[in-house]
């Protein structure tokens, strides 16, 4: 019993280093040739697979936010999970060592590259998900932002029109003062005249009080007149700046709260925060460093270690491949020769 145990046990091993060191992208029959290099291409496929993945989560959470739903973000994740596995995969198995160490960094600099953007892709809806609570903060304030804009839009919107009529009322009370001091300006005049501290200075009242009382009569007459109409202007001014009120007090409180559940306000929230929080900015890179490294570093791996008998006996096998080639090209070339001559 407990030695079943026990080869199950290593069978599974060998299930779980067979199937990394094909994540690798190494042949397992010249791997098994050189059981020394396992553990190397152990690793490097053990990080392409759990760089694909994270890719897949990514993705998937990322999605969500699109289709919002459960089944087609899972669906997708595992889509780009898988592409991400195969690209990571065929860059590290396209890769040769060789002796000259300069011509494999300069072979590998292009897919760093690439490795550094997809790091930068599949880090980013997993800070979206680290970040959850204060994003959700900064989305309210966010929300509260735009809602305060659409009102100050609707404000300006009515504002013209409520300044024009607040302006005709004004210059309706301007008109009316005016006639308000001139019939009190002739109505000084007149009292002067009939009691003789001003005019001709006569005490009892004659022609030139008369002419003057006309003038104040009017006056008086003129203001009235001004007066009623005035009211009525004034009525239908006041009724319609009732009106323009109502509206834009209706147009305010029929203002919804914006949206801004999609992706691309939660990446907006995120950058206010690094902004506003030095912490929150530091986090953010060093998630994305972390990530950066966690793509490159099968890559690194690669091109770092050492030549190893995996890799010469990958070179006599590619060797072998090209002189077979070769041959078989040269015997078809030597019987297309023959054929043309007969």
């Amino acid at each position: 019993m407990h030695n079943n145990i026990i080869r199950s046990k290593l069978t599974l091993m060998k299930s779980i280093e067979r199937f990394f060191s094909y994540c690798s992208g190494a042949s397992i029959t010249l791997l098994k040739r050189c059981p020394i290099e396992t553990s190397k291409y152990v690793g490097i496929g053990a990080t392409i697979f759990f760089t694909g993945c994270l890719a897949a989560l990514s993705s998937s959470y990322a999605m969500y936010f699109v289709f919002d739903s459960v089944v087609l973000p899972i669906a997708f994740g595992l889509v780009w999970g898988l592409m991400i596995f195969n690209l990571d995969r065929v860059i590290v198995l396209s890769m040769r060592k060789s002796e000259l160490g300069g011509s494999e960094w300069l072979q590998a600099l292009p897919r760093l590259m690439l490795a550094v953007l997809i790091a930068l892709v599949i880090s980013k809806p997993l800070e979206l998900k680290i970040f959850e609570k204060e994003i959700a903060t900064e989305l309210m304030l966010m929300q509260q932002e735009i809602m305060m804009q659409n009102e100050k839009a609707v404000a300006i919107r009515y504002e013209t029109q409520l300044d024009s009529l607040n302006n005709e009322k004004q210059m309706l009370a301007s008109r009316l003062q005016e006639k308000f001091d001139k019939r009190d300006a002739l109505l000084d005049l007149a009292r002067q005249e009939a009691d003789g501290t001003g005019g001709s200075g006569k005490v009892n009242p004659g022609p030139i009080y008369m002419i003057k009382k006309k003038n104040a009569d009017l006056a008086q007459k003129e203001l009235e007149d001004l007066i009623r109409i005035s009211e009525q202007q004034g009525g239908d001014i006041d009724h319609q700046l009732s009106l323009l009120s109502v509206l834009k007090s209706k147009e305010i409180s029929t203002l919804e709260l914006a949206d801004i559940n999609g992706i691309s306000f939660q990446l907006t929230a995120l950058d206010r925060l690094g902004d506003k929080y030095t912490v929150v900015s530091l986090a953010n890179w060093f998630i994305i460093l972390l990530f950066i490294v966690l793509e490159v570093s099968p890559i690194l791996v690669k091109v770092l270690s050492q030549r190893g008998p995996y890799d010469d006996l990958l070179e006599v096998h590619e060797r072998q491949f090209e002189a077979y080639r070769k041959e078989k090209m040269s015997v078809i070339d030597n019987r297309l020769e023959e054929l043309a001559v007969s």
